[in-house]
């Protein structure tokens, strides 16, 4: 599974996939730069005219919830929508749907009128979603996590997708399939946005891997590799930010192979 899930990196190098992001303002520079680092090719495409026609052409779209402006909120649906029909694969970010109840109203249109094969959140978010009680402040989850492999699955069986529940422990499954993931440092809390680049590298991987769970867990694992490999050379949040943009463009297949801290377990059908 573990080379599966390294091999990923190579491909989106080698693909270059193209991704079509509309994203909060507070992190869509940062979104697109780790993206680049990566080896994907972002643009951070919403402008309601465009994002339907634009959509079509994307190798992925990565959809995150976090700074809703109206025309957002309709570039949004319509990108989903238009990635429904032309065979686009789709990451949610649902950012603060457990603080905003309009939020949940433009999630549930896109997961009703478009497609979404990730759903990428918060411990808290996901919690949420997946109709449990969930601790949140903002943005922010201050939930301990109990229960979120059974949340998880749950939801990934409500939508038929793939949902990454990150945290001090990331938390991925198919429904299927599950991997828990310890990479990572508590430095990468303490950077803006983080979670919203995340989300990027998920819809990039995406982009060239077809099986959304094992890209998942490629995006999710170098993410946290790269924070650890940032935290060695930078101890405060304003450095480690800059080394984690150039840590990214580093990870490779062997990183992930003697790095990646994961266990993966098969879902029990009964």
């Amino acid at each position: 599974m573990i080379n599966k899930v390294s091999n990923v990196v190579t491909k989106l190098r080698d693909r270059v996939p193209l991704v079509q992001a509309i994203t909060n303002y507070v992190t869509i520079n940062d979104c697109a730069n780790i993206l680049l680092a990566f080896g994907a090719s972002p643009a951070m495409c919403e402008a309601y005219d465009e994002s339907y026609e634009f959509a079509k052409i994307a190798n992925a779209l990565y959809l995150n919830v976090g700074t809703l402006t109206k025309e957002q909120e309709a570039s949004s649906i319509m990108a989903a929508i238009s990635a429904k029909n032309s065979n686009v694969p789709v990451v949610l970010d649902p950012v603060g749907c457990g603080g905003i109840k309009r939020k949940m109203g433009v999630i549930n249109k896109i997961l009703e009128l478009g497609r979404v094969d990730v759903i990428k959140g918060n411990i808290g978010e996901i919690k949420f979603l997946a109709g449990q009680s969930a601790l949140l402040r903002g943005v922010d989850s201050i939930d301990n996590g109990e229960g979120i492999e059974e949340a998880v699955v749950t939801l990934a069986n409500k939508y038929n997708c793939t949902v990454a529940a990150t945290g001090e422990i990331d938390v991925i499954s198919d429904g299927k399939r599950l991997a828990v993931i310890s990479n990572g440092v508590n430095l990468l809390t303490r950077v803006t946005g983080a979670g919203c680049m995340l989300g990027a590298l998920c819809a990039g991987t995406i982009g060239a891997e077809e099986d959304k769970f094992i890209a998942t867990c490629a995006a999710v694992i170098a993410m946290g590799i790269a924070g650890e490999k940032a935290y060695e050379e930078a101890k405060k949040p304003g450095s480690f930010r800059v080394k984690l943009i150039d840590a990214i463009y580093d990870v490779d297949e062997e990183d992930i192979k003697k790095l990646a801290q994961v266990e993966f377990k098969v879902i029990d059908a009964k």
